[in-house]
């Protein structure tokens, strides 16, 4: 059974690192349906975004429990981590949200006065 792209593409990873990766390669951090290859992971970032995609890495991430103060369970998945060819680019949502500020008389203001 052929999965559409967006069963195959769950969501964008949205972390420190994967920002860096971003800003300094143009690689971007996706999660993805366990039993997608490289290929269709590829044809569903091409179609849903209208890109070129030159390299798909992918990895699976182990399911692991622990206790700290609490008992607590990260469950297995799959990443895939898309380098776009160059002229390529994603707008991702929230993008450029801290970039506006407001001013008064007085100057920028901060949010918590």
């Amino acid at each position: 059974m052929e999965l559409s792209p967006y069963a195959i593409i769950k969501k964008i990873i949205r972390t420190s690192k994967s920002d860096r990766l971003m800003q300094d390669s143009g690689t971007l951090a996706f999660e993805v349906e366990k039993s997608a290859d490289r290929v269709m992971i590829k044809k569903a970032i091409e179609r849903i975004w209208g890109v070129k995609v030159e390299k798909v890495r992918t990895l699976k991430t182990p399911h692991k429990t622990g206790t700290y103060k609490k008992r607590w369970v990260r469950p297995s998945g799959k990443k895939a981590y898309v380098s776009l060819k160059p002229g390529y680019t994603i707008q991702l949502p929230g993008e450029n949200m801290n970039a506006v500020q407001r001013e008064d008389s007085r100057g920028p203001v901060s949010g918590g006065e």
